[in-house]
């Protein structure tokens, strides 16, 4: 059994590497073709051009590891079955299933591997091409992430806030605005302005606040304070720190903990979340692809079935990606649910 073990995970293996690095030469020869002349153009470098193509290897190898398996299963399946190589293992008394155990092995093994590299190699891989083009190539200013304007956030207590400006180097607040809302009335019952605010390590501290508190549709509190440390606001300054990365470039705690930050500003974070699943459900879809090519070992050699499933594979390998590419899309949008956004296409593989 060891032996036909190894056996199939060489036949596989094999094929695999073939069909990855059959969709990278195709990949990078459609982005040279298209980008090569930007780069060019940009001041870029043979080197630099190099560089830029390598980091893609590793997005590469996320996106297309389930077609790569789906292909790389379909073909083995296809060859055992032609060669008559299925009917000798069920002659020597071993079911497919036994068979084919060690691919599913193989399935969990390049799943574990996929989210490591995203969550890891393709964070780094992706931060650094985009500094590389910008910075390096374009000579543009890396973006700053410690400067946002136009703040509004809803807070726990019916508050509501904006924020004229933020100032993340020196931790700064300017045009505070603070107003209270009660649901039930629906109407306003405290208004807090404030000209500027600094963080002093725990808290904020504010000049030139003006209370007023309303009752019934009237004013009945006034109150101008030149300085005051009391607590206006429950937010802190890295909350207001802008992510200028994309997320592909996030690890999946930086993208979590941006989401809460969104969260508390009011921002939409759909896109955000969606991705977040992403990084999760994508590479479970390695080992799921899988039961879609064992069928094939199980169709006779000189069955017509044996050619309409392998059609059928093929169809489900160019049909995944764009289902995946529909449902993330609608999950930006907020048509569908943002977890069902990612975890839909894996799921309607499986059933």
């Amino acid at each position: 059994m060891r032996r036909l073990d190894r056996y199939i995970v060489r036949e596989f293996m094999q094929t695999f590497l073939i069909i990855f690095f059959s969709f990278a030469a195709v990949f990078i020869v459609i982005d040279v073709i298209d980008n090569l002349p930007k780069l060019l153009r940009a001041g870029a470098s043979f080197d630099q051009a190099l560089l830029y193509y390598l980091l893609r290897v590793p997005y590469l190898v996320v996106l297309t590891s389930p077609v790569t398996v789906l292909l790389s299963g379909l073909f083995m399946m296809n060859a055992l079955a032609k060669h008559n190589e299925t009917v000798a293992i069920r002659a020597a008394g071993i079911s497919i299933k036994r068979a084919m155990l060690p691919l599913f092995g193989i399935g969990l093994l390049i799943s574990f591997t996929v989210a490591a590299m995203g969550e890891y190699l393709l964070p780094w891989a992706e931060s650094t091409r985009s500094e590389l083009y910008n910075v390096q190539i374009k000579g543009e200013q890396p973006e700053d992430q410690l400067l946002k304007a136009r703040i509004h956030y809803q807070g726990t207590e019916n508050d509501f806030y904006y924020f004229g400006f933020f100032d993340g180097y020196k931790n700064t607040l300017r045009v505070i605005d603070k107003t209270t809302v009660d649901f039930e009335t629906k109407e306003i019952t405290e208004r807090v302005t404030a000209a500027s605010a600094a963080w002093d390590g725990d808290k904020w501290v504010f000049q030139d606040i003006d209370i007023r508190r309303f009752a019934s549709g009237r004013q009945v509190y006034a109150s101008f304070l030149p300085s005051t440390d009391m607590p206006v606001v429950d937010v802190h300054p890295q909350d207001f720190v802008r992510i200028t990365k994309k997320t592909l470039a996030l690890t999946f705690w930086e993208l979590r903990d941006y989401i809460g930050r969104l969260d508390k500003l009011g921002e939409d974070a759909s896109r955000e979340i969606v991705d977040l699943h992403m990084k999760m459900s994508y590479p479970l879809t390695n080992l799921i692809v899988i039961f879609f090519f064992i069928p094939i070992a199980t169709v006779n050699t000189r069955s017509k079935g044996r050619g309409w499933v392998f059609m059928l594979g093929l169809l489900v390998c160019f049909s995944y990606l764009i289902v995946v590419r529909i449902s993330q899309s609608l999950g930006y949008n907020s048509v569908i649910s943002p977890i069902w956004a990612a975890w839909a296409p894996p799921r309607s593989s499986h059933y």
